[in-house]
């Protein structure tokens, strides 16, 4: 499985992977690995991703086209 919201995400904040990686807690390659999909992500590094980017994991996981739904909890 792909993750192309994660790159998508990443590239549209002008970030690089080693600053995602850095602010998730895991190594630029790991990241890295995650974006072109040869390693699935693991549910705690998902709702990292998502706090992060202040999305939903349904929107990572391109479930959803919403980002944000509505009555999401603030985290």
């Amino acid at each position: 499985m792909r993750y192309e919201r994660i790159r998508a995400l990443r590239e549209d904040r002008d970030l690089t992977q080693e600053q995602v990686g850095r602010a998730i807690n895991v190594t630029q390659r790991t990241y890295a690995y995650y974006e072109v999909g040869q390693r699935m992500v693991p549910p705690h590094v998902l709702i990292a991703l998502a706090v992060f980017h202040h999305v939903s994991i349904d929107y990572l996981l391109n479930l959803t086209d919403e980002k944000t739904p509505p009555g999401r909890k603030g985290i």
